[in-house]
């Protein structure tokens, strides 16, 4: 079967690619090549099942720092496509979107269903062919036409796009093309800790930096403990930029937590001195300090030695010190992860070096493109990792028309 444009993946960059060429071009042919029963699965789980379009981030350089890979490449496509348009684009074809407050957007349905079914009346409405339950087996170039066989058949097209996310398959397959491919390590995972002090405290959640001790890798942010360990947007974060270097040492590390942030021991000492001289006859546990979750204070005050019922007036320096310790450089050994709900992202795929960021094509062979986390791009949660996919679709439908 003959067509102008291949397209190997029926998720997020497949279709937008898809879409946007066919917008372009409506005479171009165009098949998208879905090896599952069905398309944009991904799409539907992201974002707790409310697909997490994009961030509101308007910036191209302040956007690229949200990539722990990709950061240095992205920052001339996004000055070509990014938040705004994305929203804009959507919205053109009857999607609302929402922005929240922590700058996620969001369809206003809060229904992934809203994205595929924008996609799926788009596909119709512009002829786009969409195959399911076809698995790539090879794919090949002969005389500036590429061959790609499935278990269904073969088809040929002179243009052909990659769009497959983290698909070892796929990877193999560009090998034989001579494709560098870096390997894939998990890349947004939450930590599994067994500690004593958070034992008891799921559903806590705190402002927090937390370091890999004896690393560089630093992260702040809301930190969320669980029923397996240590989740929410500081651990992910952490996940992200040290994914290849916790891969490293099998998850098996230290990390140290200043609930606090910035503070240091001798500062909290100094505070909590003020608050044995003012509040003396009072117990330590009465009123958590520091602006601290009530159970998170307690924990952290027994851990340090004392007790639920001792009064500040008792507190002798040295355990004022022990409790400053525990505030601002709390150790916790990390043994193993957990992925992150069902947003499984990989770091690593096809190396970058080896990608026109113009076109989103090929070094090593014309007419050949990719989008998506099939190449080495990744995010951390939030919406970045669509827009990374919505921005190298965009650019490669601009540049497969024009080609």
């Amino acid at each position: 079967m003959n067509y102008d444009l291949i397209i190997v993946g029926g998720g997020a960059a497949g279709f937008f690619t898809a879409v946007n060429v066919a917008a372009l071009a409506p005479s171009m042919q165009i098949a998208i090549l879905e090896r599952g029963k069905e398309v944009l699965s991904k799409v539907r789980i992201s974002g707790g099942g409310r697909c997490n379009v994009t961030h509101a981030e308007f910036i191209p350089k302040a956007l690229t720092k949200y990539y722990p890979r990709g950061e240095k490449e992205l920052i001339g496509p996004f000055h070509t496509f990014m938040t705004g348009d994305v929203m804009e684009w959507f919205e053109q074809r009857g999607v609302a979107l929402k922005i929240e407050e922590d700058g996620r957007v969001f369809p206003v349905s809060d229904s992934s269903q809203t994205i595929i079914d924008c996609f799926l009346s788009e596909a119709q409405r512009l002829g786009i062919t969409v195959l399911t339950s076809h698995v790539v087996q090879q794919f090949q170039q002969h005389d500036q036409q590429w061959q790609v066989t499935t278990n269904q058949g073969v088809f040929t097209a002179p243009k052909l796009m990659i769009a497959t996310g983290s698909n070892p398959k796929i990877w193999k397959h560009l090998r034989t093309l001579q494709h560098d491919i870096v390997a894939a390590v998990p890349s947004l995972f939450t930590f599994n800790i067994q500690d004593h002090r958070i034992k008891d405290l799921p559903g806590v959640v705190a402002e927090a930096r937390v370091r890999v001790v004896d690393t560089k890798l630093v992260a702040e942010g809301p930190l969320l403990i669980t029923h397996w360990g240590m989740s929410g947007p500081a651990i992910l974060k952490l996940s992200a930029w040290g994914a290849v270097a916790l891969h490293a040492v099998n998850y098996d590390f230290e990390i140290s937590v200043n609930w606090l942030l910035d503070a240091t021991v001798d500062t909290v000492v100094a505070d909590l001195q003020n608050t044995k001289d003012s509040a003396a006859k009072q117990q330590v546990t009465t009123y958590a300090q520091f602006g601290l979750p009530k159970r998170l204070w307690r924990s952290l005050v027994a851990s340090a030695g004392i007790q639920a019922t001792d009064r500040w007036a008792a507190i002798p320096k040295s355990k004022l010190r022990t409790l400053a310790q525990q505030l601002v450089d709390s150790r916790f050994s990390v043994q193993g992860k957990s992925t992150f709900k069902d947003e499984f992202v990989t770091a690593g795929g096809v190396a970058l070096k080896e990608v026109h960021f113009k076109t989103f094509e090929s070094k090593k062979h014309q007419h050949l493109y990719f989008a998506g986390e099939v190449l080495n791009i990744d995010a951390i949660t939030g919406g970045f990792n669509f827009q990374n996919a919505w921005t190298g679709a965009y650019i490669a439908a601009q540049a497969i028309v024009d080609a």
